[in-house]
């Protein structure tokens, strides 16, 4: 009877064992795959201890490298770990909602795979999520080894954005982020082809714990994120979380429209109070200049906001899957 008793016993703690996904989008980084695996787990024994069992789910972003052979090579060495590889490069928005689609896990986190977000840090985010968070997000508070302009940039853009939008974006927020079911399905919920994640988090709410710590260089290779396609995310965050800038261009529109009217009452009484001839070509050409371009500045805003429809309505899949391995 005791054996009998100490069989049930062991079933029943299988049965209850949470399951933690770690979602790890790549691309070209051949070099870091092994190292993320061998990094996360020196926390096996936490894991253990903890009873969690981990699934290890690497996206592959159409990679040119060999990263998904190296993902292959570890799936052979351990089956915990996954990868869903994409048909080309769908962008790492697409990496994260696939990563979310296709974990199993009652708990879920996201890491990039270069090592900048510490897994060392997990069990610290565990034990708030055993306190009753819904998530728990990391964010640095220093940006030690950036280029100061883009730190600087960087820092004006989560300004501009707290000014202009009702979701809340912290300050040097990361991906890097353990969340329960729930909060993984509301995200789920949210299926734009236009996908802003860090406004995403904010939008859906629930109650999360922040961490800070100071800003890790990644280990190997070089970052794909240049000043240019760091500026394009950042307009997909601002047309995705707030129509201020159409309440700008439409203002903007309205004021010139005063101002012309006004300019034209006063060269009306000038010319018959003073009998003063019309201005010459150049102030003339400087105000054409200028109109046109405020005109076209206000088309292009609404030509963002077009265009994120268009996509919209296209109803194309956020990713397309070439190769999955369970």
């Amino acid at each position: 009877m005791p054996e009998i008793t100490q069989e049930l016993g062991q079933i029943g703690m299988e049965v209850y064992m949470r399951l933690l996904s770690v979602i790890v989008p790549c691309y070209n980084e051949e070099e870091n795959v092994r190292d993320f695996y061998d990094e996360l787990f020196k926390n096996a024994a936490f894991f253990q201890q903890k009873e969690l069992e981990v699934e290890v789910l690497y996206i592959d972003d159409g990679s040119k490298d060999k990263t998904a052979q190296e993902v292959r090579k570890l799936h052979e060495e351990d089956n915990r770990v996954r990868l869903v590889s994409f048909s080309r490069n769908f962008g790492k928005e697409a990496a994260i909602y696939a990563g979310l689609q296709k974990c199993k896990g009652d708990l879920a986190v996201l890491m990039d795979a270069d090592l900048q977000d510490p897994p060392s840090l997990l069990p610290e985010m565990y034990a708030y999520i055993e306190q009753g968070y819904d998530s728990v997000a990391t964010r640095r508070v220093t940006r030690k080894g950036e280029p100061v302009l883009r730190s600087f940039f960087a820092r004006m853009f989560y300004k501009l954005m707290n000014r202009i939008s009702r979701t809340e974006i912290v300050d040097g927020a990361r991906d890097y982020r353990l969340m329960t079911r729930q909060v993984v399905d509301a995200i789920l919920s949210m299926t734009e082809y236009n996908r802003f994640t860090k406004g995403i988090f904010g939008w859906v709410g629930y109650e999360t714990k922040w961490l800070e710590y100071e800003n890790v260089e990644r280990r190997k290779g070089e970052t794909k994120w240049s000043f240019w396609k760091l500026f394009l995310y950042s307009l997909e965050g601002i047309m995705a979380f707030s129509t201020v800038p159409l309440t700008v261009a439409s203002l903007m529109g309205v004021l010139f429209c005063l101002l012309a009217f006004i300019l034209i009452i006063f060269t009306i009484v000038r010319k018959i109070v003073f009998g003063d001839p019309t201005s010459g070509w150049p102030s003339l050409v400087c105000i054409i200049l200028l109109v046109s371009g405020v005109q076209l500045f206000c088309l292009g805003i609404v030509g963002q906001y077009l265009s994120k429809t268009y996509m919209e309505v296209k109803n194309r899949p956020v990713y397309l899957v070439k190769e999955e391995i369970d």
